[in-house]
């Protein structure tokens, strides 16, 4: 059985303008409409904790991974097109990672199962590309690229049958990280 630490708590201050100027908003759990608090977020400091903040609201469209440190432009250091629109804490994970990943949608093809990151499905496993998976131990990263680079997304233990109901249509995944204590 995993222990997740639900009691270490992560904290986020988002700032509506660059530079941690203008009203500010913190925060130390998901929020799913940032727009309630702020009109806009445009740089964060992380305090503790590793949070994914996104584009749209409810979880919804491109993820960014922020462990602590100060972000003064979160538009030209991540490379967002947009403004925070929501976030979710990621709950610090102590235990075994396992998540088995499949190369179609619905849990279809070649499946593998992993308990390491992997910075390469295809030369690993001869996988074309991931398409769904069942996430059973720890939290991970997905990523669009090789090497841990392009768009990523976030995986909670869960199973995913597509990643289309996520925000990701046409998504394939190349490469995986587990995300560890040390945030």
């Amino acid at each position: 059985m995993s222990n997740t630490g639900m009691n270490m708590r992560g904290k986020i201050t988002f700032y509506e303008e660059k530079n941690f100027q203008g009203r500010s908003y913190e925060c130390m759990n998901d929020c799913s409409d940032m727009t309630s608090n702020l009109s806009r977020c445009q740089s964060c400091r992380v305090e503790s904790g590793c949070f994914m903040v996104y584009d749209r609201n409810n979880y919804m469209g491109n993820q960014y991974f922020m462990r602590r440190g100060e972000y003064s432009d979160c538009m030209s250091m991540m490379g967002m097109r947009e403004n925070i629109k929501s976030c979710r804490m990621i709950p610090m994970h102590r235990g075994q990672f396992r998540m088995k990943i499949y190369e179609k949608e619905n849990f279809g093809g070649q499946s593998h199962e992993m308990m390491e990151d992997c910075d390469n499905v295809m030369d690993r496993y001869r996988m074309n590309e991931c398409q769904s998976c069942n996430v059973m131990d720890g939290h991970w990263l997905m990523y669009e690229q090789p090497q841990f680079r392009g768009k990523m997304m976030y995986m909670r233990p869960g199973e995913y049958r597509n990643f289309r109901d996520m925000g990701m249509s046409g998504q394939r995944f190349m490469s995986m990280r587990r995300i560890t204590d040390s945030c």
